[in-house]
């Protein structure tokens, strides 16, 4: 266990102690946030934090790999530095030209599938994974891997995106995050997944000092979509199909909020929610704070986690 906590809080202590300085360069280089004008007027005022914040998050992939560095760790590190990339690029382009749209769905989509593609024929074809998808305790298929590759590749750019909507608040998808690391961290066999899953969560908890409200840094897409890249693989990996929709509630909920917003705004011309992701409905139609919103998606995420736990435990494990 030590040789996963020490990482840890070595992670921790890194993230902890550059932030101050990584924000003042990023003041410096003016890359800071845009705001889109339909957001709230208390968001307006975070225009000009500090962005492309995930970079700091990197600290935890140099720590994971110094201390294991295996193929298997390679490869985690390589799939949270691809979708870290692709968030960068949006990044840039919304900081750079102070322009909040940043790069385009559809090249953003592009890449995601591409390196997905590439990632999943390399997790079976050299790491071993089977291309074998669970669907229930007794319901699972063994798919042909250019059919594996297809299913597999909706899944985690679908959950990647949902959990990229996540983070719309101040300290709100460190926060849901923390959680399902943990799961990941208590379930798994593997040394290299235990491992990064706590040092993930190291970063992340040294990052909120800096993020939760009132934030002094965002991590951007180059942080929430590496995130996002990172989590969906290792559902892959852990082969937990059957926990998913619980586990990654939050971010499902997040992503199907703007889905039928999108939805019945073009069939009826009706909003059914305020505003999307549904995190913004809850300050702008009842008025929770922030605090108050990433209180409870935390306190939802933790709970879902634990009844994930309970359930691979004693029913896929008793």
């Amino acid at each position: 266990m030590s040789d996963q906590i020490i990482p840890a809080i070595i992670a921790f202590v890194i993230v902890a102690v550059l932030s101050p300085f990584f924000i003042a360069l990023l003041r410096k280089l003016r890359l800071v946030q845009p705001i889109r004008k339909e957001l709230p007027a208390n968001h307006q005022l975070k225009k000009g934090t500090p962005l492309m914040f995930g970079i700091i998050l990197l600290t935890g992939l140099i720590v994971s790999i110094l201390f294991s560095p295996t193929p298997f760790m390679y490869f985690l590190a390589v799939t949270y530095i691809l979708f870290g990339f692709i968030g960068f690029l949006d990044d840039f382009w919304k900081a750079s030209r102070q322009d909040p749209l940043g790069v385009s769905s559809r090249t953003k989509l592009i890449l995601q599938f591409l390196f997905t593609g590439t990632l999943l024929y390399y997790v079976v074809k050299e790491l071993g994974i089977d291309t074998v998808v669970r669907i229930t305790e007794n319901v699972s298929f063994d798919l042909p891997m250019a059919v594996y590759i297809v299913v597999i590749a909706l899944f985690v750019v679908g959950s990647a995106n949902a959990i990229n909507f996540t983070d719309g608040l101040d300290g709100l998808l460190g926060v849901v995050a923390i959680p399902t690391y943990f799961f990941f961290f208590v379930i798994s066999d593997t040394p290299e997944v235990k491992l990064f899953s706590l040092v993930m969560i190291g970063c992340l908890l040294g990052f909120l000092i800096y993020n939760l409200f009132p934030a002094k840094a965002f991590m951007g897409d180059t942080g929430s979509l590496a995130i996002g890249g990172s989590l969906s693989f290792l559902a892959v990996i852990e082969k937990v199909e059957i926990l998913i929709p619980l586990l990654f509630i939050i971010y499902f909920a997040e992503q199907l909020s703007v889905i039928l917003q999108v939805a019945s705004f073009k069939k009826t011309g009706k909003r059914i929610f305020r505003m999307t992701p549904i995190h913004f409905h809850y300050g702008l139609k009842y008025g929770w704070s922030e605090n108050t919103i990433v209180t409870v998606f935390g306190f939802v995420s933790w709970v879902c986690t634990f009844i994930c736990l309970a359930y691979w435990k004693f029913v896929l494990h008793g």
